[in-house]
């Protein structure tokens, strides 16, 4: 089974790339949506991350994404704090994820990981894929597509590892500045020339 570790900065277009992949077969784990559970209420993750930040970061025993994100995207040891509470409970979420794949008889499992430079780098992967794009062209998508102030989108890219840091663990860098469909040419060409189960 080939274990993909597919990363790239907000806007950069890892999302059409992690659509593409499952569309040519591939399972995708996505590691934003295992973050969201390891937090669930009750959660020893949300019990540590209360008693990291406080009680301003939870409503109605719910974690108050807003109230955590602006601390943290603010401040790199707060978020260097968060990210040790919440990146060993997914990893071991990913993990049991790979095995259910394996017993699936999965052959590509692709894990979408925004954060995998600051998580701490390859993570035994057989293959790493970072998508960029043009910081331009990024601040451009997040203030138009989702309504962000440029202020705003400049601190959303800048709390995140750079392009240079991410293509220093990857394998591949995919160029996410154009089109999906540019995009997605560059998909189909790496799964035709690197994954060997592609049938």
């Amino acid at each position: 089974m080939l274990r993909i570790g597919l990363t790239g900065g907000i806007a950069a277009g890892k999302s059409t790339a992690a659509a593409r992949f499952a569309e040519l077969g591939a399972r995708v784990v996505d590691h934003d949506r295992l973050a969201r559970r390891a937090v669930e209420p009750g959660s020893a993750a949300l019990v540590d991350i209360v008693r990291e930040f406080g009680d301003r970061v939870i409503v109605d025993g719910q974690l108050d994404r807003k109230a955590l994100a602006d601390i943290v995207f603010h401040d790199d040891a707060a978020r260097e704090r968060l990210n040790g509470i919440v990146h060993p409970t997914v990893f071991a979420m990913g993990q049991a994820e790979d095995r259910m794949a394996r017993r699936d008889g999965v052959h590509v499992v692709v894990h979408d990981i925004p954060l995998l430079y600051e998580a701490g780098g390859s993570g035994g992967f057989g293959l790493v894929v970072s998508v960029q794009a043009d910081r331009g062209v990024r601040l451009k998508r997040l203030m138009d597509g989702r309504g962000m102030t440029h202020d705003e989108a400049v601190a959303r890219i800048d709390a995140q590892a750079s392009d240079a840091e991410r293509a220093s663990i990857a394998d591949v860098v995919l160029d996410g500045s154009g089109t999906p469909e540019h995009l997605i040419a560059q998909v189909d060409a790496l799964w035709r020339d690197r994954v060997p189960h592609s049938g």
